[in-house]
């Protein structure tokens, strides 16, 4: 096609597409009637153009055409877990993430039979171990393992052991690794809104990175890895991944390391509903997309049932189906920066960053994240956002289909429950207040569930 078709067609400036829109109106106000806010105090408007860009964004460097599609086994028993990871591996996965709870797991047992040189592993470890992580590198380069201390401490409100003790074992652990993790998916599901769960995260690295500055031989080696979940505001949740990448690439640089970082996302459990259930597949498939277009580099998928079924071969091959019709079928994995140029993700990406930049800051001149964790400034602000979120899902604002807006009042759901699928309380001693995860639909929920 010639570019002189385009020639014969003169560029229209952003004031002009906006007089004719307050034409259109016919005197209605174009900021009360067009332009929305959202809870992170961004301003949408109807349309972006060029003019909103004192320059040309720049081409990202994300490699959209390398994601994986990630399947993630918890590791109950190891010969299950063995033979479910070869299943999925034969069935598509083309990287498994394990969850192993204790080091009594053996490696070689939960291993067996899988190509390591084909099939990238990431590990999650929940317990502290230098010996074991030694052990699993020894049998593989192909791996990732991460331990997040912080992240077991925001989550259950106690150190494994101790600050000293668990600092210690994760210093250890990481100068053989040369890499860390930071689970930001806590924030997340816990209802912080996008520019808190941005900054909480580069807060929470900044921590080890501060422990490490120190040490000279560790430091200019690491590399990082976020473990994110993504939210069903579509737009959003690309220009939050990017913009995580933009805000990791700052702080790298003022400590000399690595500025690229490996992003793992899945879909987040605070949207998901127990009754009309498949409307989560229908959410995981945007968040996953919205992953994979904001250029996460792994994604691995929550099944339709995660929040009341045990983990169940239908539930995993439906979810890992989703993300093979993503790559397959609707080729996510054709172009390397999809979401580049596009004037309003681009908009939203620079005001992320710059909202979650100046957040960081005030937690870094209040004492740092783990301070204001132990002061409960980090739950506190979570709580506030979590409570509006709530306000706005009760008053219809926020709307989960089959839920709180157009429900199936003949759908019954008590005899399906294999998990309890709300918050859990346990009442015990912690060291601060745990961050809690949260469904927006819990309330109503249980009141549907009395009713049945």
């Amino acid at each position: 096609m010639s570019n002189r078709l385009f020639k014969e067609f003169d560029s229209v400036t952003a004031k002009q597409w906006k007089q004719k829109i307050q034409f259109d109106l016919k005197g209605a106000d174009y900021n009360d009637t067009l332009v929305w806010q959202t809870n992170e105090d961004i301003s949408v408007k109807p349309f972006y153009h060029a003019d909103d860009f004192k320059e040309q964004p720049e081409v990202t460097n994300t490699e959209t055409t390398t994601w994986k599609i990630c399947q993630s086994i918890f590791v109950a028993d190891v010969k299950n877990a063995n033979q479910k990871a070869i299943d999925a591996i034969e069935r598509g996965a083309e990287s498994i993430k394990f969850i192993v709870p204790s080091e009594t797991v053996s490696i070689n047992d939960l291993l067996k039979g899988i190509n390591l040189a084909l099939t990238p592993l990431h590990f999650k470890l929940q317990f502290l171990s230098e010996t074991y992580v030694k052990q699993l590198t020894a049998i593989s380069s192909n791996t990732n393992i991460y331990t997040d201390v912080i992240y077991n401490l925001a989550k259950n409100g106690n150190w494994y052991h101790s600050l000293n003790d668990d600092f210690y074992k994760f210093k250890a652990i990481t100068a053989h690794t040369k890499s860390f993790s930071v689970d930001a998916s806590l924030y997340q599901n816990a209802g912080a809104n996008i520019i808190q769960q941005l900054a909480y995260s580069l807060a929470h690295a900044n921590e080890y990175l501060n422990y490490f500055e120190e040490s000279k031989t560790i430091l200019p080696t690491l590399k990082i890895s976020f473990n994110v979940s993504v939210g069903t505001n579509y737009f959003f949740e690309i220009a939050k991944l990017r913009a995580l990448r933009m805000l990791w690439k700052v702080l790298a640089a003022e400590y000399h390391i690595k500025p690229t970082c490996y992003i793992l996302a899945t879909p987040t459990k605070r949207n998901k509903t127990l009754y009309d259930y498949n409307n989560n597949m229908l959410r995981t498939t945007t968040e996953c997309m919205s992953a994979i277009l904001g250029g996460a580099n792994n994604v691995y998928n929550l099944p339709y049932d995660a929040i009341y079924h045990k983990d169940n071969e239908f539930g995993e091959r439906i979810a890992r189906n989703q993300l093979l019709v993503l790559k397959h079928e609707s080729y996510f994995d054709v172009v390397n920066n999809p979401s580049d140029g596009a004037f309003y993700i681009e908009s939203l990406t620079n005001q992320l960053t710059e909202k979650a930049l100046d957040l960081f800051k005030n937690i870094e001149e209040n004492g740092g994240f783990l301070k204001q964790l132990k002061q409960g400034t980090i739950q506190r602000k979570i709580k506030e956002n979590a409570t509006k979120e709530d306000a706005q899902f009760n008053a219809g604002e926020e709307v989960l289909l089959g839920t709180n807006k157009h429900p199936n009042t003949e759908d019954k759901m008590k005899q399906e429950l294999e998990l309890y699928p709300f918050v859990k309380t346990n009442q015990r001693k912690t060291l601060i207040e745990p961050i809690i995860e949260k469904r927006l639909a819990e309330k109503i929920e249980q009141e549907r569930l009395k009713n049945e």
